[in-house]
């Protein structure tokens, strides 16, 4: 039998994906043998990439990524991420990531096998976090709580997560594998941009998924494809596995790992032969076992242990009108009556060990000790008791995590950029926080403008998801003279709030970088100004086009001479030194 046959799989909170010690021992070995110089880098590359641990731009140290299954995350995982932050991130802060991981920053390599068995005592996997492989599994972080789920995806979700995980068909694919699975029609989890994608439905009382392939963002961005409209939960692993074992022997998307992923040969065929390819593939000798998904369920009752309601809570005193706006912008009501989901905001999702600890003691007290990172990069507080509202907003006030505005235009995301990232042209991260500051200064209070989602990439890869937002940037570089400028494309238009991901259509301007704020400024004033009654950013693009954007902005993208006057033109955000683009080889595909 092999190991993936032998793993014995927990129900406990946090322990999706069994960690194996062996694989961190043998992680030290390699790692040890390469500072040792007894191994060549290039074969040490693509084992520590199999472990999570990635390269960065500043030599010697690594990026740790932590693969959190749909976000799912409990108190003693958020406290060993404070101790990792702590001790081996000099920076002191952990990132939650757009596909819902934490990860930490300029890792010393000598000392990154001590952070991962402290993750792996927690229950957390890197296993495959990086790679040509299943990415981690992400997913609604309202599913199970939600009033409008079908039904909740999260055991079948768990069970795709265990079922690719250290199976030898995904451990050298021709690039990565994004899948997600949401738990309604409004696809919290973004399933269009997606190798693979599965919304729940209910056909003849018989559970099942919608499953759609081909999606995804960066070089050529795609709406995903329905593949079948309706495949039961216990051929669902079966239908995934074909397609896998497609995009396995797709040959040449090998050629050109720049056009590698799903959607490139999808697009190429078209779903209908791709679809074929499917129907026949399922017909091999490999298809007959069964693949029912449960020995592989997560069956977490997550109900069983909410918390129980208390005699007494604290209420709001003198401060009930922020209390309100946190209320209103950050708090829904679950589908169990009496308990609320809490979004917390997180800026830039970035959180330091105070804030990992202060979040580990609510989700105690307060959760059941249950929480999910979301796409947006934030946290959901699940199981919070209707009555513990205040106290729960007080206990994040506390720590600095009590903003209103989760998932608003102030709640704005970003990519590390070139903070980290090899493949960063740009500082996305101090983009953000400048962003993040205009927009606040500006107090909006339209609800309608408060809609908009503001998102940004240091590059054109879009891990920062600008292709879907209603005002989206991506890294870019100009030439003034002898000197470089940094600068960012401009989108507009784009969304996955409306039922489906919608891509946003890139203006004919390049942007200087010191110039993003401003440029946001004109785009709400410009929809605030002429819009119609009632009618969404989208809308009002939609009815306008792209042209009333552009000129704009249309001054703003001339950044003027180099001189002393202008010198901090030329200088990116957060940055001290003249921008010079300095850009390395990623190493997703190698």
């Amino acid at each position: 039998m092999t190991e993936v046959e032998t793993i014995v799989y927990s129900d406990e909170p946090g322990r999706v994906l069994p960690v194996l010690q062996r694989e961190l021992e043998d992680f030290e070995t390699e790692a040890t043998r390469f500072l040792d110089g007894k191994i060549e880098e290039n074969v040490f590359i693509g084992f520590r990439l199999k472990q999570g641990v990635y390269g960065q731009r500043q030599p010697g140290v690594q990026m740790l990524r932590c693969k959190l299954p749909l976000g799912g995350v409990t108190p003693e995982q958020l406290e060993a991420f404070a101790e990792v932050a702590e001790r081996f991130a000099p920076l002191r802060k952990g990132h939650i990531t757009t596909r819902q991981n934490v990860q930490f920053h300029h890792v010393p390599l000598k000392k990154a096998p001590e952070a991962l068995y402290l993750l792996g005592k927690a229950g957390i996997s890197t296993r495959e976090a990086c790679g040509n492989t299943v990415r981690n599994v992400t997913g609604d972080p309202w599913a199970g709580v939600a009033v409008d789920e079908v039904f909740d995806p999260t055991p079948y979700a768990a069970a795709f997560a265990r079922y690719w995980l250290r199976n030898p068909l995904s451990q050298l694919l021709p690039r990565k594998f994004k899948v997600a699975f949401s738990a309604s029609d409004a696809d919290r989890a973004i399933t269009g941009l997606h190798d693979l994608g599965f919304l729940p439905r209910v056909r003849d009382g018989v559970k099942g998924f919608e499953v759609r392939t081909g999606g995804g963002l960066s070089i050529l961005p795609r709406n995903a494809y329905v593949l079948y409209d309706f495949v039961s939960v216990d051929e669902y692993l079966r239908v995934s596995e074909a397609v896998v074992r497609l995009f396995d022997r797709a040959d040449e998307l090998r050629k050109n790992r720049a056009k590698a992923r799903l959607k490139f040969f999808i697009d190429r065929i078209g779903v209908d032969a791709f679809r074929t390819l499917c129907d026949e593939e399922l017909t091999g000798e490999w298809a007959k076992k069964d693949f029912s998904p449960d020995r592989l369920l997560f069956a977490d009752d997550e109900e069983a242990t909410a918390p129980a309601r208390r005699l007494t809570y604290a209420r709001a005193n003198g401060d009930m009108r922020e209390f309100s706006a946190f209320v209103a912008a950050n708090v829904q009501g679950q589908r169990q009556q009496g308990f609320s989901t809490v979004e917390v905001k997180v800026a830039r999702g970035d959180l330091k060990p105070e804030q990992f600890r202060g979040l580990a003691g609510i989700l105690r007290e307060y959760c059941g000790g249950r929480a999910r990172t979301t796409v947006q990069q934030n946290v959901v507080l699940r199981w919070v008791r209707d009555e513990s509202l205040y106290e729960v907003w007080q206990r994040l006030k506390a720590i600095g995590l009590g903003g209103a505005g989760a998932h608003s235009i102030a709640d704005v995301v970003s990519c590390p950029g070139t903070d980290s990232c090899k493949l960063g042209i740009t500082s996305s991260m101090g983009l953000n926080a400048a962003i993040q500051a205009k927009v606040e200064a500006l107090q909006i209070e339209d609800p309608l403008t408060k809609k908009i989602k503001i998102k940004m990439s240091g590059c054109p890869n879009s891990c920062g998801q600008h292709h879907i937002a209603n005002i989206g940037f991506h890294g870019a570089a100009m030439k003034v003279g002898d000197q470089q400028l940094p600068a960012y494309h401009v989108f507009v238009g784009g969304g996955y709030e409306e039922g489906g991901m919608r891509l946003a259509t890139q203006l004919k301007v390049r942007l200087p970088a010191k110039r993003g704020p401003e440029a946001v400024e004109r785009f709400v004033a410009l929809y605030e100004r002429y819009r119609s009654p009632g009618e969404t950013f989208n809308a009002y693009f939609d009815r306008v086009g792209p042209r009333p954007f552009e000129l704009a902005i249309e001054d703003l993208t001339l950044p003027g001479d180099f001189t002393d006057d202008n010198r901090g033109m030329f200088i990116d955000w957060g940055k001290l030194d003249l921008y010079q683009l300095q850009r390395g080889e990623g190493e997703c595909a190698i």
